[in-house]
């Protein structure tokens, strides 16, 4: 139970992240703890105490196997994590080239 507890307050250290820093970059960082935070509880939520890889075996009739449907998806979000966090840094990239800052609050003000 305690790595599911490990898996919110990460969660939670990302989401104060991203409510309380005004550096675009910063929050950018915040959005990828929350994003493995979830990749982790995922990754747990397949994982059975003293379970074997899940290669089948019919000598061992009542032997714990691990799912392997929650960490195929997460290899998949991983990768879908990581283009969506390359476009958020070219996105990034672009408002600071056209604004010189990364301050959210000067954004709002300069808007042009």
């Amino acid at each position: 139970m305690i790595p599911y507890w490990m898996c919110f307050a990460l969660f939670l250290v990302g989401l104060y992240g991203v409510i309380t820093r005004r550096n675009l970059v910063k929050i950018a960082i915040s959005l990828s703890i929350m994003e493995v935070s979830t990749f982790l509880f995922f990754a747990l939520m397949g994982y059975i105490e003293g379970g074997k890889f899940p290669i089948v075996d019919p000598a061992e009739p009542g032997q714990l196997y691990v799912d392997p449907l929650p960490q195929a998806l997460v290899l998949t979000a991983i990768v879908i994590g990581l283009a969506t966090t390359s476009l958020l840094m070219a996105v990034i990239i672009r408002i600071y080239r056209k604004y010189k800052t990364f301050d959210i609050r000067e954004i709002r003000n300069l808007r042009g």
